[in-house]
């Protein structure tokens, strides 16, 4: 290749992975007011977060054209596929991650009129935190290109099954204890699985990072902390919930 092929190639290798950057960003803005509005029952910064969610969309959709074209004329090798393949993969994850701060969103009218257990709004608040904390260090990562720190954040995911678990058990006690809890409840239960599903999807991005990095994949079995099903299968045994721990 000339030296102007090998820039011009570099230069939008260097777009992929600046877009990845700008995409990562506006997920964990979209996260942050979803779950503010959420708390603060703030319908106008949830309707800025569902206009914001075609944003990201359309962002992904011209990265995946970009991507494509490169590796149509390019037609890279080894790690620089590896790198541009993972970026597919990435900014499919941050759209998912956008549509599940959307969804957070509508809820806010839904839960608007109604009362809500101050002790599990503060726990799903807390366990949006952690979520944020992994996109945040998961993106970090991906721009320093450090598969060991991709690594971590899969190893951490543990903390945010088991914080969703324990969401999951005192929502389903207070839904038992008065069924006039149980709209509110129902509406809180599906944004905690929203912000669990977000860690799942940073998840994905560290394995991808971890691919692109080394040429392998991570092993299969991921380590869970999510033991809802079996909650499930309890129903109405489920004891009182205590104290968050």
């Amino acid at each position: 290749m000339t030296e102007h092929t090998v820039t011009s190639y570099e230069d939008e290798l260097k777009f992929i992975v600046r877009r990845i950057s700008e995409m990562g960003g506006q997920a964990e803005r979209m996260v942050e007011q979803a779950v503010a509005a959420l708390m603060r029952s703030d319908w106008d910064l949830a309707q800025s977060v569902v206009a914001d969610d075609v944003l990201l969309d359309a962002a992904q959709r011209d990265l995946d054209e970009r991507a494509i074209r490169t590796i149509a004329k390019r037609q890279p090798m080894a790690v620089d596929l590896r790198e541009i393949v993972g970026a597919i993969r990435i900014s499919n994850d941050l759209e998912r991650i956008g549509d599940l701060a959307k969804n957070i969103a509508k809820r806010v009218i839904a839960v608007h009129d109604h009362s809500q257990p101050v002790q599990l709004v503060r726990g799903i608040e807390h366990l949006s935190e952690l979520a944020l904390v992994q996109l945040k260090e998961v993106l970090d990562a991906y721009g320093e290109h450090d598969h060991l720190r991709a690594m971590a954040v899969r190893d951490n995911d543990e903390q945010i099954d088991a914080m969703y678990t324990s969401i999951f058990r005192e929502l389903l006690t207070y839904m038992m204890e008065d069924p006039r809890n149980i709209t509110a409840c129902t509406h809180l239960l599906f944004s905690a699985k929203n912000i669990e599903r977000i860690g799942d999807h940073a998840t994905n991005i560290a394995e991808t990072i971890y691919y692109i990095q080394t040429g392998e994949q991570m092993e299969a079995e991921r380590p869970k902390g999510d033991t809802t099903p079996s909650l499930v299968q309890q129903g109405s045994n489920l004891p009182p919930a205590g104290p968050e721990g």
